[in-house]
């Protein structure tokens, strides 16, 4: 339950578990993100929704120089639609009658372009669009090594975007790629080979299709693993780093993410069994710990954490009295993508007090 009556208070007078973010970094972090992509290698930027689930932070980054934003499933595109969000990428292929009949509907009310990878669906949208009287742009999904979705580069690539081509309810408006095997590249020159070696056949794909007499207007890529590499990478048109201005354990630790970590999860003490264990509010259903174990800021060294349901529980390495029970607790949360979809708002914090609460309205679209 949304706690409205909070902005203008400490935010350490909300109940807890509760999700916060810094809005001095969160605005830092989508300043240097929009310096780095738009500014220094010039490309567009269209961030990622899917860790993100409100329009009003599309909207800052849209202040900041998006041109967009992209999301992982339809029902996220229809929220950022009617949030005013007018220029949507959905990166995942819209199958099956239901769907692209939202798809297409929803052109009315903003351009959605979305990835295919097969033929009978490129007819299915088609049909569907042309019954409806409106056009969607169809963006090639490239395998770029991951082997999840997409076409195989060069042939296979280029056989759909002349399948698409010529069509009157769908446009060939480009490709899309992921290139997922660099993330957990770390060293600088060899996060650069990662990427070109993932990117360089996207790129002769297009090459291809340009030859063919199709236009290649858009090839978008880049996640937050990935951008400050893959937005200077030739050929690319658009970068789809989204989550970054969050950032999370993940994204650092494993990434190589360099900005700092601008939400956090507040939690209130409920035990203290020994001197050196310490019981919180905060479990698995208030943060991931999958991918990254959270980190607890403003105490001693911890020895070990461990999350159940509904409880947090933390192994100090020195005895202490302090916190004490029913006093505050902050993590840094290890995943931000799988923890926000946790909350059904965040509340935005400015020198400790509550600014603004942010329904995250896309919570929950799966469909």
């Amino acid at each position: 339950m949304a706690q409205w009556n909070a902005v203008g208070r400490p935010a350490t007078e909300l109940d807890t578990p509760v999700l916060l973010v810094d809005m001095p970094t969160l605005e830092s972090n989508i300043q240097r993100m929009a310096a780095t992509m738009v500014h220094e290698a010039g490309v567009q930027w269209r961030p990622h929704m899917k860790g993100i689930k409100t329009p009003a932070i599309a909207h800052m980054m849209l202040r900041a120089g998006a041109v967009g934003v992209t999301c992982a499933k339809l029902g996220e595109a229809e929220v950022m639609a009617a949030g005013g969000v007018q220029d949507i990428l959905v990166a995942n292929q819209v199958v099956g009658a239901r769907k692209i009949a939202r798809l297409v509907h929803l052109q009315r009310q903003a351009d959605v372009a979305v990835a295919v990878d097969d033929f009978d669906n490129v007819e299915q949208i088609d049909r569907a669009a042309c019954d409806l009287g409106v056009c969607v742009r169809l963006l090639v999904e490239v395998n770029a090594g991951m082997d999840r979705a997409g076409v195989e580069p060069g042939a296979p690539s280029l056989a759909l975007a002349r399948h698409i081509a010529g069509r009157q309810g769908v446009r060939f408006a480009g490709l899309t790629a992921w290139e997922m095997l660099a993330l957990r590249v770390t060293e600088p020159e060899a996060k650069r080979r990662a990427v070109a070696a993932a990117l360089d056949p996207v790129m002769e794909t297009a090459a291809q299709c340009r030859a063919a007499g199709l236009p290649v207007d858009i090839i978008s890529t880049g996640g937050t693993g990935t951008y400050w590499v893959s937005a200077f990478h030739p050929g690319v048109t658009e970068v789809q780093a989204g989550g970054g201005v969050f950032s999370d354990l993940v994204y650092r630790n494993q990434y190589g993410l360099d900005l700092p970590c601008a939400m956090t999860v507040l939690s209130t003490v409920t035990s203290r069994p020994t001197p050196t264990r310490i019981i919180c509010d905060a479990g698995k259903k208030t943060m991931s710990a999958d991918s990254e174990t959270p980190q607890l800021l403003d105490v001693g060294p911890v020895r070990a954490s461990s999350f159940s349901a509904e409880h947090g529980k933390i192994e100090l390495e020195n005895a202490t009295e302090s916190p004490r029970v029913a006093e505050l607790l902050r993590f840094v949360p290890g995943c931000v993508d799988t923890t926000v979809v946790l909350h059904d708002e965040i509340y935005g914090v400015r020198d400790g007090i509550v600014e603004t609460v942010w329904p995250l309205l896309a919570r929950g679209r799966l469909q």
